[in-house]
C-alpha cells in the first residue's frame, strides 16, 4: 500500500516549493555595507506600459536613418542625455491581438486569442513571471505587478495589471504609491505567532478544499476536468505563496532608502514616485521582475489635458494632436528621470543599477487602431542588448522575437515565447 505523501513534501519533491532565500543576508550587506563581497549583482527587468499608443508623426525616428546615427524625434526629445543607451525597435506586433484599445492584455505574452475553441479570449504567461519563475525565489516578493486607479478608463483591456499567470489567468497589481511603499518596507506588528497560525491556518483549509475538490473528480467532462485542472493549479500557486511567506516569515524587511510618499499621489506625481519605489525595490533587492501599467487618464489630468484617453488616442492634426505630443514628452522626460536614477544607484560592487537591469517601455497599440509598429524603447545593460540605436526590423516582425532576445540574453534558459520564432541577432550586443 503507497503511503500518503505529504502536501509539502510533494511540493519539494515536484520542485515547486521555494528554498529559504539564501541572499537575506547578502541583501542587508549590499545594502548596507561597502564592505559586501557580494560580486555578481542579479539580473532585473523592468516592463513600462503606456496604453493607447503614442503621436506617430512624431515619436517614431525617420525608419531611414537606422543605427546610431538618427535624429531624434520630438517625442524622444526628453531621452536625449541618454540616447547611447537605449534602443527603438521598429517594425513589431503581435499576430493575435485583442484589439486596438486593449494594448496591454497581451503586451507581454504574444499569446494566440483563439487558442481555445470556444473561448475568444485566451492568454499565456507575461514575460515578466517567466522571469519570476526563474529569478524570484531569492527574493521576499518573486515579481511586483504595478498598476493604477485609472487602468480600466477608456477601455484600456481587461486585467488589474500587465502581469498573467502560467495560465493565462490576469494577476492583480498594486496601485497606489503609499500602499508600496508599506509592502516593501513597513514591518508587520502582528506577533509571530500570530502570523505562523495564520499560515498554518491557510493550509489546513487548502488541504480541506484540496479533498473535496479531488472527491467530485471522477466522472467528470473533458471540459469541466480541465476547469477542476485549472483550480488545482491555483491551489498550487496559493501553496507555494504560502511557502514563500513561511520562508520569509522571520526575516525582516530592509530600511526603506526613500522616505515614505505622500498619500493620494495622482498623475506625474504618482508615477514620478512610483519609479522612485521601483528604483528602491531593486536597490534593497526585495525584487527582479517589475511590471507598471501607467495611469494615462489621471496623467493628462494632471498636464491639464481635458481629454480621455480614447478620445485622444484618436488625434487629428490641431487641438488632440498637440495634447497627444504633450502627453508623450511627460512619458519619455519621467523615463529619463528613472534612467537618472538607476544610473546614480550603485552596487556592491561599484557597478550600477542599470548596468544590471533591462527596462521596456512601450505599449501593444502604435496610434488610433493600429495595431502594427507598437512603440518599442529598451534601455538599461542588464540583458546584454545592443544600445544606441534605432533599430528598423522587417514589418510583421513577431514582438515576442524582442522578448526571447532580452530572456537569452538574461540568462535564463527559454527556446520560445508566445508567438516567437527566434532571436533578434541585430539587437544582441
Amino acid at each position: 500500500m503507497r503511503s500518503k505523501i505529504n502536501r509539502r513534501n510533494f511540493l519539494r519533491g515536484s520542485g515547486a516549493a521555494i528554498a529559504l532565500p539564501s541572499l537575506a543576508s547578502m541583501n542587508f550587506k549590499a545594502f548596507g555595507s561597502s564592505k559586501s563581497k557580494q560580486t555578481s549583482p542579479a539580473k532585473r527587468a523592468i516592463f513600462i506600459s503606456m496604453g493607447f499608443g503614442v503621436t506617430q508623426e512624431t515619436w517614431y525616428p525617420d525608419q531611414a536613418q537606422k543605427g546610431a546615427d538618427y535624429k531624434l524625434p520630438a517625442g524622444l526629445k526628453p531621452l536625449a542625455k541618454h540616447k547611447s543607451d537605449f534602443t527603438v525597435v521598429q517594425g513589431c506586433r503581435h499576430e493575435h491581438h485583442y484589439g486596438p484599445h486593449n494594448g496591454s492584455t497581451n503586451w507581454l505574452t504574444g499569446a494566440n486569442r483563439y487558442a481555445i475553441p470556444g473561448q475568444n479570449m485566451a492568454n499565456s504567461i507575461s514575460l515578466d513571471q517567466v522571469i519570476a519563475q526563474q529569478l524570484g525565489h531569492a527574493t521576499r516578493f518573486a515579481s511586483l505587478p504595478l498598476t493604477s486607479s485609472d487602468v480600466k478608463s477608456g477601455g484600456h483591456g481587461p486585467g488589474l495589471s500587465l502581469s498573467w499567470d502560467e495560465k493565462g489567468k490576469p494577476i492583480g497589481g498594486t496601485k497606489d504609491p503609499l500602499q508600496l511603499f508599506h509592502k516593501l518596507f513597513s514591518a508587520d506588528d502582528t506577533p509571530l505567532e500570530q502570523r505562523q497560525e495564520a499560515i498554518r491556518h491557510n493550509q489546513s483549509v487548502l488541504d480541506t478544499v484540496l479533498m473535496d475538490a479531488k472527491r467530485v473528480q471522477r466522472g467528470l467532462s473533458k471540459d469541466d476536468q480541465d476547469k477542476l485542472d485549472e483550480y488545482f493549479t491555483g491551489i498550487r500557486d496559493i501553496e507555494t505563496q504560502l511557502r514563500k511567506d513561511e520562508d520569509w516569515l522571520t526575516v525582516p524587511k530592509v530600511q526603506a532608502p526613500i522616505s515614505e510618499p505622500k498619500s493620494g499621489l495622482q498623475g506625474k506625481a504618482e508615477i514620478e514616485m512610483m519609479y522612485k519605489l521601483m528604483n528602491a525595490a531593486l536597490q534593497t533587492d526585495s525584487t527582479r521582475a517589475i511590471t507598471y501599467r501607467l495611469p494615462v487618464g489621471s496623467l493628462l489630468k494632471s498636464l491639464d489635458i481635458g481629454m480621455n484617453p480614447h478620445t485622444l488616442s484618436h488625434y487629428a492634426p490641431g487641438v488632440r494632436m498637440e495634447a497627444s505630443q504633450k502627453r508623450d514628452q511627460a512619458n519619455t522626460a519621467l523615463l529619463a528621470g528613472l534612467i537618472d536614477q538607476l544610473k546614480r544607484t550603485k552596487e556592491a560592487n561599484g557597478s550600477s543599477l542599470f548596468d544590471n537591469t533591462t527596462v521596456v517601455f512601450g505599449g501593444g497599440t502604435r496610434s488610433i487602431h493600429y495595431i502594427d509598429n507598437v512603440p518599442t524603447i529598451i534601455t538599461g545593460r542588464g540583458s546584454n542588448l545592443k544600445l544606441g540605436q534605432n533599430l528598423v526590423l522587417p514589418e510583421h516582425t513577431p514582438l515576442c522575437n524582442v522578448w526571447l532576445t532580452l530572456l537569452q540574453g538574461m540568462g535564463i534558459k527559454a527556446a520560445s515565447h508566445g508567438d516567437s520564432t527566434g532571436v533578434i541577432k541585430e539587437l544582441q550586443a
